[in-house]
């Protein structure tokens, strides 16, 4: 096994106020996950070892959330775990013997050292099984003359939608020895399985209370848990082969920890063999090595359709769910960065099948919901998407079988359909909005109150448009079918985008003929006009004014502003309660997904693709400070630019590594050029 670049000295591990904020997370292709901090304690409602789709697609439920661990040496009984509580207080205080962490893929890895002994943690969770692996193993320091040391195990169960926390005694779990563990009978007829080939294990039921979770008293949510311990385990310890347990709702699952590990590891090892095609894949960063295996955990199978898998992919650990929008900004970085093309038709595919009135749904629908249609965005997406995937495949048939409903968007968004949604025929440009609902990206709302209403034509929906048009242009070439209607429409939208031109020379108006006129907030939104494969702005000089506004107003080291540093309705923290922090999600946040876009931009303005590629660099010391080895959703508008929002974010990690392949591929081809 091999770790990637991601590593934490004991600096780091040994102190809780650095450790208590750096999370790792995992993911098993089904929805499910697990995650947790370096110190080990409990920092967010979402912090547990086995989080899991029990009522499918996304009704996910924590199950499981602690095994405390303690080494049994001799007559000695020395913590290696750590909680939190409600005083504020650590105890024990077993993060003090951590003396490293690292990541095997995303799997965490902590190295425990007690006198002589080295011990090795793992916890993995087999890819596509509800379940976790936690093993041990002695690294050094093992010595034939004393006695064989041992860890003991608080199994620490749990039963709640993951959105929530518990009070004491909401439910009862009724636990019972099985063969090779115990059986956690769980409300409404699960079981949950804690399994061991070499453990001794004990039935216990004990509420354990009052869990402090500082990540959620920071986010203004309730933040006082409490879980049940079920049982306890005992395991010896080796030095030539892993012990420990599985813990899942599988019967069929074999408790072999070092099974698991070695399969979990050679997969791994294809995701990294398939990814970035058309480059050298051992002379890619290791940072970017990482971000392929970090792309991996957003993607999933929804179990919930009669007909077969269908595959979507989960915009954000750890409360978001499947989002038609983030889905289609982050399907290239994710599956065709990857190498994963055949799973990238599978969830297009998966939502053509809930195109409606030319619309893609916004929040994907669990079981028995109806989808919610409030975007005006995703299904312009949508049509990019597929665009990128046969620019990769070549794959003329499945564009032929998704020709009509691509063609139903068009028509839609010309003739009309739901929310305002409609083409000006004066100008070629989509217009959209009513009261109440905000359809765009800057989606925030605040007590009913849309914070960024951008009612009207605002500039990356119609960049979006015209992309569109030009790639149904494509497609009708590729088909053998004539286009001439919309190598129109895109004509005519591309002679009224010019319309967006500011005449002082900073870029791009956000919105257009909005209801107190055009809008002059300097916004990234106009940057999707120049990082499109299709543009619409009218001069390589317009496109250069749209990115030196973007860098001067709006760039950061880890992403873009959503406003300019000098607007009046400029926030520079996003913090505080739930309403103060949505007030400011677009009013200055940082958004990492948008930096991947201005790299592209500057490219295309300077076609200097080692200059655009270094823009991206800052993010990798990032892969160290929040979500370990992955990339957060937000940031603080102002310095040092605090991570903010979920800590794994898909379309962040998804357009980081889509832009670093591209550029990479151009470096590639400007050196063979060269030869």
């Amino acid at each position: 096994m091999s770790h990637t670049g991601i590593r934490l000295a004991r600096d780091i591990c040994t102190n809780p106020a650095e450790s208590d904020h750096r999370e790792w997370w995992l993911a098993n292709g089904l929805g499910g996950y697990a995650g947790g901090t370096v110190s080990g304690v409990l920092g967010r409602r979402y912090h547990g070892l086995l989080t899991v789709p029990l009522f499918p697609p996304l009704g996910r439920v924590l199950l499981f959330a602690r095994a405390d661990a303690d080494l049994l040496l001799g007559d000695r009984v020395i913590p290696l775990h750590t909680n939190l509580w409600s005083e504020g207080d650590h105890a024990p205080r077993g993060y003090r013997a951590i003396e490293e962490f690292f990541l095997d893929g995303l799997s965490p890895v902590w190295r425990f050292r007690v006198d002589s002994l080295l011990i090795e943690q793992r916890i993995c969770m087999p890819h596509g099984r509800n379940a976790t692996s936690i093993a041990y193993r002695i690294v050094e320091g093992l010595d034939a003359q004393h006695e064989r040391p041992g860890i003991r195990l608080g199994l620490v169960a749990s039963f709640r939608d993951h959105h929530h926390v518990n009070r004491v005694r909401d439910f009862e779990l009724r636990v019972d020895p099985v063969e090779d563990g115990l059986r956690v009978a769980l409300p409404r007829g699960s079981d949950l399985l804690i399994r061991s080939h070499n453990a001794q294990f004990q039935v216990d039921n004990t509420w354990i209370e009052n869990f402090f979770l500082e990540m959620e008293q920071a986010r203004g949510l309730e933040y006082i848990d409490n879980h049940v311990r079920t049982g306890l385990a005992e395991i010896e310890l080796h030095a030539d082969r892993w012990t420990g347990l599985v813990v899942g709702t599988e019967r069929s699952l074999d408790p072999d920890c070092g099974g698991l590990l070695e399969a979990e590891a050679k997969r791994a090892a294809k995701l990294q063999a398939r990814a970035l095609p058309g480059l050298d894949k051992e002379a890619a960063p290791a940072w970017i090595r990482q971000l392929v295996i970090a792309a991996d955990s957003f993607v999933f199978a929804r179990l919930d359709a009669g007909d077969g898998e269908r595959y979507s992919i989960i915009a954000g650990y750890p409360w978001f769910g499947d989002w038609g929008r983030d889905t289609m900004i982050a399907l290239p970085g994710l599956c065709l960065a990857t190498g994963r093309h055949d799973i990238a038709l599978r969830i297009l595919n998966t939502f053509a099948a809930y195109v409606s009135e030319g619309m893609l749904p916004n929040r994907f629908p669990g079981a028995g919901d109806e989808p919610e249609y409030n975007t005006v965005d995703a299904a312009l997406w949508f049509i990019e998407a597929w665009r990128a995937y046969f620019e990769m495949t070549g794959d003329v048939g499945a564009i032929r079988n998704v020709f009509p409903a691509l063609q139903q968007i068009i028509h839609s968004y010309r003739n009309g359909t739901r929310y305002g949604i409609a083409m000006d025929p004066q100008d070629g440009l989509i217009t959209a909005g009513v009261a109440g609902q905000q359809l765009t990206w800057m989606d925030a709302r605040v007590n009913g109150r849309v914070i960024t209403p951008r009612h009207g034509k605002p500039v990356e929906i119609n960049a979006l448009w015209f992309n569109a048009l030009s790639s149904m242009v494509l497609f009708f070439s590729e088909l053998g079918l004539p286009g001439d209607e919309y190598k129109a429409m895109a004509e005519r939208t591309a002679k009224g985008f010019s319309r967006y031109v500011r005449e002082d020379g900073l870029g791009l108006y956000d919105v257009l003929d909005g209801p107190e006129g055009n809008d002059t907030s300097i916004r990234p939104n106009q940057l999707l006009a120049v990082s499109l494969p299709f543009s619409p702005v009218p001069s390589l000089s317009v496109m250069q004014s749209i990115v030196a506004v973007c860098e001067r107003d709006l760039l950061t080291p880890v992403g873009l502003r959503s406003l300019a540093s000098s607007d009046r309705k400029y926030v520079g923290r996003y913090q505080g309660s739930v309403a103060q922090r949505d007030a400011s999600y677009h009013q200055g946040t940082v958004w990492a997904w948008l930096l991947g876009h201005y790299a592209l931009a500057e490219f295309r303005v300077t076609n200097d693709a080692q200059r655009a590629q270094q823009r991206l660099e800052p993010l990798e010391a990032h892969l160290s400070e929040a979500g370990l080895g992955t990339i957060s959703e937000i940031f603080d508008g102002d310095a040092p630019h605090s991570p903010r929002g979920a800590p794994s974010q898909a379309w962040s990690v998804a357009c980081t590594l889509e832009a670093w392949w591209k550029l990479e591929l151009k470096k590639a081809a400007k050196r063979e050029l060269a030869e």
